[in-house]
């Protein structure tokens, strides 16, 4: 099984993943892949959603076996890249974001399930200004509206997933289970 959880920044992707991935330790955990470039970089910028893009979907490519548990897969960083246009900031070229669409409609191929943490009035949380809230709320409706795209999640079973941290993690395992039998 490979399970990809999305969202946009400071979502709750990586405690969901962490308790996850104590309760069902035979699930491998594929990081968010900005910690996989070569150069990190601080920018949020068009170049460095599309490398994470193209890692995302690289990594899911190339599984040969599971279970797997992902933080973050090519459909957020279509939603970054959305995001950014959005709100009006430089993109990358249309090519790029056409190959990155292609990337995406492959990679989301091997994906049993999508999790969306996304942003609610519910599970508030507050992030200060250099955490460009404005990006983060427009990632979040891009997102919400990719995920609606069966060719770009694949076919996979797409969920929300929101509450408070063990409210999300009993809901997460209870869809993995009814899945897996």
């Amino acid at each position: 099984m490979v399970i990809v959880v999305s969202g946009t920044h400071a979502s709750g992707k990586t405690s969901l993943i962490d308790a996850f991935a104590t309760a069902q330790p035979q699930f491998r955990i594929l990081p968010d892949p900005f910690e996989m470039l070569d150069d990190y970089r601080i920018d949020a910028g068009a170049g460095i959603f599309y490398q994470q893009l193209e890692v995302s979907a690289a990594r899911l490519l190339e599984l040969r076996n599971g279970p797997v548990i992902a933080e973050r897969g090519p459909l957020d960083f279509l939603a970054y890249l959305d995001a950014l246009e959005q709100l009006g900031r430089p993109a990358r070229s249309r090519d790029h974001v056409r190959r990155g669409v292609n990337l995406c409609i492959e990679a989301m191929k091997k994906v049993d399930l999508v999790v969306l943490l996304t942003l609610n009035s519910v599970d508030r949380i507050d992030v200060p200004e250099d955490e460009d809230p404005d990006l983060r709320s427009a990632m979040n409706e891009a997102l919400l509206e990719l995920a609606n795209d069966e060719d770009l999640t694949g076919g996979a079973e797409v969920i929300e997933v929101a509450g408070a941290p063990d409210t999300r993690l009993a809901r997460l395992e209870l869809v993995v289970a009814s899945l897996q039998t």
